[in-house]
């Protein structure tokens, strides 16, 4: 059991400039897939072949990918504020002047890539490039630590001590709460969706605000700096509803950009 916990940290920190890890993207995007209609999904699956992709969970993650890609830099820079948003206070409302200035947030950024995606009048290199945002970007909306209001960096600053080894509570949330189930990502897809659905509706802005409320009032920041093993049991849920949300609203958008 050390073992594994060692292994959920190391993980964990290799993803602490991340949002979600790698494998909670591929959910949110395989959940998605999922539910789309008919018409909907045709006209994505001919969007994504313009990159040569064939399902969402396959660019679930080029958002954060391209940062690292020398060859797209500058589009990884100029969009590396769209990611997160960071709230004013506790009171987790969107003002748009005070917390988005200039449409730097994943707020903006969905709206944005959003209306994009459903412009017939783009090209379609335009529009499946929105696709990858969007994809990406709303899964994001709903990792609560990526729409805090607190001074330390969506908690990559929160200093937290796991199994005696030292990372942030950032890194925790990527990876080590969701990977503590120990499933594969498509096998936990799976037991995703043969739960009951959560509620879908709101808006962009909303799904922040939630994610807000969460860090503010659930549990995430952990008395002291030291977690364990009942610490990542007790958050899974939380990041399981989450992810299920973050499906059901990506649906909702795809089917209502390309389903016109």
């Amino acid at each position: 059991m050390r073992r594994i916990a060692v292994a959920f940290v190391l993980s964990a920190m290799s993803f602490h400039a991340t949002a979600w890890g790698p494998n909670a993207h591929r959910i949110v995007a395989e959940l998605a897939d999922q539910r789309i209609a008919a018409g909907t999904r045709a006209e994505t699956r001919r969007l994504l072949a313009t990159s040569g992709h064939t399902t969402l969970a396959e660019i679930a993650n080029w958002a954060d990918e391209v940062r690292g890609d020398p060859n797209q830099r500058s589009l990884g820079k100029a969009t590396s504020r769209q990611h997160f948003i960071n709230f004013a206070d506790a009171q987790c409302r969107y003002d748009a002047g005070r917390v988005c200035a200039q449409g730097q947030c994943v707020v903006a950024a969905i709206d944005r890539n959003a209306g994009i995606l459903g412009d017939r009048s783009r090209s379609d290199v335009e529009r499946a490039q929105a696709l990858r945002f969007l994809v990406h970007f709303v899964a994001d909306a709903h990792q609560p630590l990526h729409a805090g209001y607190r001074d330390d960096r969506g908690g990559n600053e929160y200093q937290i001590q796991f199994d005696g080894k030292g990372t942030n509570l950032h890194a925790i949330w990527d990876s080590p709460v969701l990977a503590s189930r120990r499933l594969g990502w498509r096998e936990h897809a799976e037991q995703l969706r043969l739960r009951p659905s959560d509620k879908a509706a709101g808006t962009p802005r909303q799904w922040a605000e939630e994610s807000c409320r969460i860090t503010r009032d659930g549990g995430i920041y952990p008395r002291g700096h030291r977690i364990d093993r009942r610490y990542l049991e007790s958050m899974r849920p939380v990041a399981e509803r989450r992810l299920r949300q973050a499906a059901m609203r990506l649906a909702m958008l795809l089917d209502r950009e390309l389903g016109r």
